[in-house]
């Protein structure tokens, strides 16, 4: 971000619940402050000017702009906190991001070399990618909308972000965007797709390796004129990445690479991020993000605990009818007919703190390091998956209730009483943890802290899954629900795909616009997050539970076949038959997505596969036999990949073997006193391993 500059005269001195500390930067349609919150987390809070807040027009792209902004969860993008959209003067808060835009960086230090620019290619490219998969197209992708940080590049300001399948918003002529990275089709004013996104990065990269536009001229028209009909002056980049660029910049859409295939193009050799890490580029970064920290430091600038009720007097309306939380799934009417959302007032999440790196130079051959923390006997003996949420990790207690654990030394965080566990926990964009009291009311708590947000629904039997804006629910008629976590609204219902077995409920996965649903009864759905349909579905996956993995556009199943799948649309691409012969009814366990690989065990054997491109097969990188053939009938655990390392749970549930994840050699065997299965999940560097109601933090090796 630029340098801030002080509050002037007319600035408002707080937005909701951001006190503001000084200006970032304005342009036509408004200003963008630097705010803090009540808990001292900075944020980037845009505002509508005043003079154009009645303006229907704007205001509706404005809350557009929200909209577009919130509905993408990918890591490339700075995620929204907060908005405000109707009545006052209409502002959105996002993630602050301390770095300098790559407008910024070029101009300052110069090009980037060829291993920085596949880099910045390589993660640009997988941030669109996620844009599109949400179903939008960013429309404005230049310099100044990316910023440096320093864990990579971001991609911010959806102000013309569509739909993909809507219209273009400009006729020839009008042009929103920067000169000279807009798409031919966005300058004629045609339709525009994701191939334009690519064709804008072509144009960002060709700048970030040279200095210079790839499209130039001595006015806008000019320049207009070569996007359209000239060709791109690539003659300062570096040979190597001419042509890696080039194919980007076509003036038909259909013959630019997909955001997937510039990835793998741009493929960096390693520690080409060392950019973000070391030299002057860094160092700049590392003084915004201190210059940052000083600015929202100062306690004079926390924010007054809002007025909104509290949850006494909430649930003490519910009771008397206020806020009637009928069969068909509708929120509390009180809290929609306010003019402040119900959840306005949850803070950002607090970044995960990650666990410091076990040196394997330093440690003792075939011993496992001493736990972070643990092991803690404080969880359920046959609970759900624990589920880490930044600082915390979500938990079923003793008692049957949500705990929440801190992930740096175990110590209960809050406890969520007459919750219960059981019946699912979710994780909403890291902010709100959802779960259902004993009266099939759906609750929602910070994740940090625990307190109470909101109350909905009054049917709920469990919690199937959630994303970034939605949680979805199975009633007790065996309806499944969207419920919206922001607006408390119930986005769409239909009839549950997969009816609850008696040996537990389905597991779900979400990613991409998609909800994976892997049924008891082994049929596997998939449905469009948006309108509800099927978009794809198999039958014969497996009835022991097996839970889904997503890793981009892959979705990974387990059962008698371990099978790979395109999410979006279902496309096959490999599968690996069972040689379970001990249980082949259970197959393979549950798998686990690392990347463009994925690990999983199937039955005494434990695999990491690849994907051979266009081949229908698949590539296995490794094999690790862990038993004798017919003497275990196999584990359900998904294995855990975290750092360089991989903890496979051995077939008979006698310990974990952690190997390393490329050469699969055994580093060491982590055991804990408890019977029953190991439960594994990993996190900022920590692998959780719980057992028989017993917790524990690992570290790992670091790659």
């Amino acid at each position: 971000m630029t340098t801030t500059q002080p509050l002037a005269t007319g600035d408002p001195l707080r937005l909701g619940p951001y006190r503001l500390l000084g200006v970032l930067g304005e342009g036509g349609m408004g200003k963008v402050y630097v705010g803090r919150d009540g808990s001292g987390a900075p944020a980037a809070v845009k505002v509508l000017r005043p003079e154009l807040a009645h303006d229907q027009h704007l205001a509706q792209r404005f809350v557009r702009e929200a909209d577009m902004a919130r509905a993408v969860t990918s890591k490339g993008v700075a995620r929204v906190l907060g908005a405000q959209t109707e009545g006052g003067r209409p502002w959105i808060a996002a993630e602050f991001l301390a770095g300098p835009t790559l407008d910024e960086a070029v101009r300052t230090y110069g090009p980037m070399d060829a291993p920085t620019v596949r880099a910045l290619a390589a993660q640009l490219a997988r941030t669109l990618h996620d844009i599109h998969v949400a179903g939008l197209v960013h429309r404005d992708l230049k310099p100044a909308n990316i910023v440096l940080t320093s864990t990579g590049p971001r991609i911010i300001d959806f102000g013309i972000a569509r739909p993909e399948h809507g219209l273009t918003l400009t006729t020839t002529g009008q042009i929103p965007v920067t000169p000279g990275y807009g798409a031919p089709e966005q300058v004629l004013g045609q339709r525009v797709g994701p191939a334009s996104d690519v064709f804008s990065l072509g144009a960002v990269l060709a700048y970030a390796a040279s200095g210079r536009r790839a499209f130039d001229g001595a006015h806008v028209a000019a320049v207009q004129y070569e996007v359209v009909h000239g060709t791109p002056d690539l003659s300062l980049v570096p040979p190597e990445l001419q042509q890696l660029i080039g194919p980007c910049l076509s003036k038909d859409p259909a013959f630019r690479p997909a955001p997937p295939q510039v990835a793998e193009a741009f493929a960096p050799p390693k520690g080409a991020d060392r950019a973000w890490r070391k030299g002057p580029l860094a160092e700049d970064i590392k003084r915004r993000e201190t210059a940052t920290k000083r600015l929202v430091a100062p306690a004079d600038t926390v924010v007054p605990a809002s007025s909104t009720p509290s949850r006494r007097r909430f649930l003490t309306m519910t009771a008397v009818g206020v806020a009637v939380l009928g069969a068909g799934g509708g929120a509390g009417a009180w809290w929609l007919n306010r003019e402040k959302s119900p959840t306005a007032d949850v803070p950002p999440a607090v970044a995960a703190p990650e666990a410091a790196f076990v040196s394997l130079i330093d440690s003792e051959p075939d011993k496992a390091p001493e736990p972070l923390w643990g092991p803690l006997d404080v969880i359920a003996p046959s609970g759900h998956l624990p589920l880490p949420v930044r600082d915390v990790l979500i938990v079923q207690a003793k008692t049957g209730d949500l705990l929440a654990l801190s992930v740096t030394d175990g110590k209960e965080r809050w406890r969520a009483k007459d919750t219960d566990a059981a019946a699912g926990f979710v994780s909403v964009a890291d902010r709100l943890v959802v779960g259902v009291d004993e009266k099939g009311v759906l609750n929602s708590f910070v994740a940090s802290t625990g307190k109470p947000v909101w109350q909905t629904q009054s049917d709920v039997d469990y919690v199937l899954a959630a994303d970034g804006t939605h949680v979805y629910l199975v009633t007790k008629d065996n309806e499944l629900r969207a419920v919206d976590a922001w607006t408390l609204k119930t986005s769409w219902a239909r009839p549950m795909a997969s009816p609850r077995s008696p040996s537990g409920p389905a597991k779900a996965a979400t990613g991409g616009k998609r909800l994976v649903i892997h049924g008891r009864d082994g049929h596997v759905e998939v449905l469009d997050t948006t309108t509800a349909e099927t978009v794809w579905k198999l039958k014969g996956q497996g009835t022991h539970g097996q839970a889904p993995s997503i890793s981009g556009n892959t979705v990974y199943l387990g059962g008698p076949g371990l099978m790979a799948r395109r999410l979006d649309d279902g496309g096959f691409l490999w599968k690996e038959e069972s040689r379970n012969f001990g249980n082949p009814q259970l197959g393979w366990a549950s798998p686990t997505a690392d990347g463009e690989f994925v690990v999983a065990v199937d039955g005494y054997v434990a695999y990491r596969f690849g994907s051979v491109a266009d081949t229908g097969r698949s590539s296995t990188e490794w094999m690790l036999v862990m038993g004798e053939m017919g003497s275990t009938t196999g584990t359900l655990t998904a294995p855990a990949v975290e750092g360089m390392t991989v903890w496979l749970p051995e077939p008979d549930d006698s310990a974990v073997r952690v190997v390393n994840k490329t050469t699969h050699k055994k580093l060491f065997t982590v055991t804990m006193k408890r019977e029953g299965p190991y439960q594994l999940v990993s996190d900022a560097h920590r692998v959780f391993i719980a057992r028989g109601g017993r917790i524990a933090a690992m570290p790992v090796y670091g790659e």
